[in-house]
Order: C-alpha cells, then sequence, then structure tokens
C-alpha cells in the first residue's frame, strides 16, 4: 500500500474511535499534504499552517530548554487543534469538537502519530 493510503487508513480509525475527534491531516515538514481527512476544502492550507507552526513550536521548546516536542495543542471557541511530530519527517495535525476529552485526544493522537511514524519509515 502506498504512503498516503496507509496514513489515511490510520486517520480515518483515529476519527472512528474517538467521537469527538472531527479529522485530521497529515503533511511533510515542509507543508505538502500526505492525506485529509477533513470535511472542509482547506486541507493544503492547514497542511501549510500544520507545518509551519510544527516548526516554531520545535524550536520553542529548544530555546526554552524544554526538551522534545510531544505536541502542540491549539483551543478555540469551537473546539481544538491538537499537532503532533510523526517521525522526523510528518506532521499530524488532529481536530476535535468543543468539549473533548482532552486527555483521550491526547493519547490517540499520540498513539495514531507513532503508527504514521512507523508506516513512513517503513515505506521510506
Amino acid at each position: 500500500m502506498k504512503l498516503r493510503e496507509e496514513v489515511l487508513r490510520e486517520m480515518v480509525l483515529l476519527r472512528e474511535r474517538t467521537p469527538d475527534i472531527s479529522g485530521s491531516v497529515a503533511c511533510t515538514v515542509d507543508g505538502l499534504t500526505i492525506a485529509c481527512d477533513v470535511a472542509y476544502e482547506s486541507g493544503e492550507q492547514t497542511a501549510a499552517m500544520s507545518a509551519a507552526f510544527l516548526a516554531m513550536s520545535r524550536r520553542l521548546m529548544i530555546m526554552a530548554g524544554k526538551g522534545v516536542l510531544e505536541e502542540t495543542l491549539v483551543s478555540g471557541t469551537a473546539g481544538f487543534a491538537a499537532l503532533y511530530a510523526a517521525g522526523p519527517t510528518i506532521v499530524l495535525t488532529v481536530l476535535a469538537e468543543p468539549g473533548t476529552n482532552l486527555g483521550l485526544l491526547r493519547l490517540e493522537g499520540r498513539k495514531t502519530a507513532a503508527s504514521v511514524a512507523a508506516i513512513a519509515a517503513r515505506t521510506h
């Protein structure tokens, strides 16, 4: 199976097993979309912004001396966006609804990011 198909399968499984997750986008650290599981049409813009945001978050952790980035969580009035480094070359952005159990979001987001990283390592 190709990278895109395997990553998209993991993203769909994430949404199916976690009811408050509304979708996700996986992209390269350069902002190129790998797979998109969102209902709206701006997946490419989300990918580009996710890559930039992950790079800034990584840099902030280094500058602050707080170790390696695990995740970035953004809270808005209509829900959440959580960004995960899925290995060294992929960014996974998970979108969730208001009232989401953040512990479950973090657990499932990290698990899916690890799966995506393993897929990428195996297919390269």
